[in-house]
């Protein structure tokens, strides 16, 4: 059976945990790992309440899987951080495997955008205003990386009503 109040319920906290990951991963580039297994629990509790097959929810699981394999093989080459190689699996579980690859293709082009801007802005002296937040100076710090949870953020939400979350409810 599926309920619509577990449906609405999984919509909104997914969109507000990859918010609130997008947006803290700008001010501190750190994706907390408590997040991360949160939104694992929580799939694990949602995903039956709103009634997704088990054939849904394993190729979901598979398609993370390979996923987090891919993401770890990008860290272990120091090309993404371990926040972002987490983060990404967990989104394409949330999204589901028909998702996986818009998904990835929607964070590659936000965080080509997103890197390409922050690159010009690094080049710029940093103005005073910014110059006195901690986050900001990190931020713009030429040898910090790139906040690639900011670029997987709206790329989840653009997709998000797309996903078997909102079959429940549409």
């Amino acid at each position: 059976m599926i309920s619509t109040s577990a449906a609405w319920l999984a919509f909104f906290l997914f969109a507000g945990v990859m918010t609130y990951a997008g947006i803290r991963d700008v001010a501190t580039m750190t994706i907390s790992n408590r997040l991360v297994v949160f939104l694992v629990i929580a799939f694990a509790v949602l995903a039956p309440a709103v009634g997704l097959s088990f054939d849904t929810i394993t190729s979901s699981i598979v398609v993370a899987s390979v996923v987090l394999a891919c993401t770890f093989v990008l860290f272990a080459a120091g090309w993404i951080g371990g926040g972002d190689a987490k983060l990404l699996p967990v989104a394409v579980l949330w999204l589901g495997a028909d998702l996986a690859l818009p998904f990835v293709l929607y964070t590659s082009v936000i965080g080509a955008a997103l890197t390409l801007g922050l690159l010009q802005l690094r080049r710029a002296p940093l103005p005073l205003v910014l110059k006195k937040n901690a986050w900001s100076k990190r931020l713009l710090d030429r040898e910090t990386g790139i906040p690639y949870g900011a670029a997987m953020a709206p790329a989840a939400l653009l997709l998000l009503p797309e996903s078997h979350w909102c079959s429940a409810f549409l």
